[in-house]
């Protein structure tokens, strides 16, 4: 693969971006592409490991090796028929997912893995860029119909492969506009949504039918649903938003991230003007929530002119490293700083919020936080410990609340009369089918809050077994036990 001494000759390439004090006076993406060569440079890195642990790495199980040796041999239409043999939506992944396929390079045992986010990324740009991308109608179609509820990356991508597979494929997305959190969720400096768009003239091209501003047990009730369609997925991911249940949580100020995140969104498109309670302008701004929508919520706070902006985060500070605890190939949990904490942030770890406190207005003014340590028990959950004396009070105009999800909303999956497991997502069996044989369940709804290329593995996985429920058998690509892809049309 690649170069049989590229990995030496070469060293990693890490994307090239705008500098922090410019790219924070605007929404847009702020990478700058490399020159061809050094993609190619960076293909030729991927070593002959003889086990590519990226495979096991990827949930999409993308033929990563495969496609870095075309972009070294400069075959860039072959690298991506290769990518989209795996990944419908290798724009969104590229721009989006944290890598787990990097962390997983064998290179990466002694030196900074092949940057194989980056590869993948321009890949599907040149593909775009050449026309390579096209819309692929099935030649035939099967009489059958397939009602999709939910438009984010499971959704999607369940959508493209049973299109392809022939059956008549209808989206139905509650929102203005499709993409779920991909298009509400992500700020604009993240992906543009126009990357969104160009995809879907692709969808739409190949006869997917989408419907938005239609929300399933409203508009149109679950039985109605079921008796208009031979199969139902629901894919409307994890979208019941984790509560901060301590005093002050109702004070005017605290501000749920994905509600502050999608308003701005909308802002962006034109849809409307921000409203002040959404505006970080000239406020001292606190996170609350050290992950991926956390970093959103301060790039969005420093594009919207905040004062300063403090990031919380109830764990202890990673390790800039692995540790025992967490050995190669697996993910990592080490320090992670996104482009949005070097635009401007300061963070604090071990810390937990006590209490919201409110001036005469009912506004929120400060908060009070206490350190805390973990102790660990043997075969037990590690148990929180706050340390006697730490308590301080932090004054801020603004709250934001970026916790996380605690599963899907449970009113619509009740209406079809499905089951939950002990985790309280929908009960969706190893061939992705509920206790109701004609309605299925694939992404976060499923499996919990998860990473974007997780979604469009299940979507794809999904795919698979509806195609079999409905014909009989698929030719469809799937993934065996051990992750290894099975058939690639």
């Amino acid at each position: 693969m690649g170069k049989i001494k590229g990995f030496i000759e070469f060293d990693r390439l890490s994307e090239s971006v705008i500098e922090p004090k410019k790219r924070i006076k605007n929404y847009r993406e702020f990478t700058l592409a490399p020159k061809t060569k050094k993609l190619q440079e960076q293909g030729a890195r991927c070593m002959d490991c003889g086990v590519p642990f990226c495979h096991s790495g990827c949930p999409l199980g993308n033929l990563i090796p495969d496609f870095n040796d075309a972009v070294y041999n400069n075959e860039w239409e072959r690298a991506l028929n290769i990518l989209h043999s795996t990944n419908n939506f290798p724009e969104f992944t590229g721009r989006l997912c944290p890598a787990p396929c990097e962390e997983a390079c064998v290179l990466g045992i002694v030196n900074p893995p092949v940057s194989i986010e980056l590869i993948e990324k321009y890949i599907v740009e040149r593909g775009f860029s050449e026309g390579w991308i096209k819309p692929e109608p099935p030649k035939n179609r099967t009489g059958k119909t397939v009602a999709i509820v939910g438009s984010g990356p499971a959704g999607l991508a369940t959508a493209q492969q049973l299109n392809r597979a022939g059956h008549s494929v209808t989206v139905f997305e509650r929102d203005n506009k499709i993409g779920g959190l991909l298009r509400y969720g992500i700020p604009d400096f993240k992906m543009e949504k126009s990357v969104i768009d160009r995809r879907l003239d692709i969808l739409k091209a190949e006869g997917i039918i989408f419907k938005c501003n239609i929300e399933i047990g409203k508009e149109i009730k679950a039985s109605q649903l079921e008796k208009d369609f031979d199969a139902v997925v629901i894919a409307t991911g994890a979208t019941v938003k984790r509560e901060m249940p301590i005093p002050g949580a109702n004070l005017h100020g605290v501000i749920q991230a994905m509600d502050f995140l999608p308003h701005n969104n909308k802002a962006v498109d034109g849809q409307h003007k921000r409203e002040k309670k959404y505006l970080a302008t000239d406020k001292n701004v606190i996170v609350i929530g050290g992950g991926d929508t956390g970093s959103d919520c301060i790039g969005t706070s420093n594009r919207q002119g905040a004062e300063s902006v403090t990031n919380f985060e109830i764990m202890p500070k990673p390790s800039d490293s692995r540790t025992e605890e967490n050995p190669w190939p697996y993910w990592p949990f080490k320090l992670k700083t996104s482009s949005s904490h070097e635009e401007g942030s300061h963070r604090e770890w071990s810390i937990l919020t006590k209490e919201f406190i409110g001036d005469e207005n009912g506004h929120v003014k400060a908060l009070k936080t206490v350190e805390v340590k973990w102790k660990k028990v043997p075969g037990e959950r590690p148990q929180l410990i706050e340390n006697s004396g730490s308590e301080k009070e932090w004054p801020c105009d603004l709250v934001l609340l970026a916790l996380g999800f605690t599963g899907p909303e449970k009113s619509l999956p009740e209406q079809f009369g499905l089951s939950f497991n002990e985790r309280g997502n929908i009960k969706g069996e190893n061939n992705y089918q509920t206790v109701k044989p004609n309605i299925f369940t694939a992404g976060d709804c499923r499996r919990g809050q998860s990473l974007i290329v997780w979604a469009i593995s299940e979507g794809r996985e999904a795919a698979h077994q509806i195609d079999s429920f409905l014909t009989g058998s698929s030719n469809l690509p799937s993934k065996d036990k051990a992750g290894d892809l099975v058939a690639i049309q």
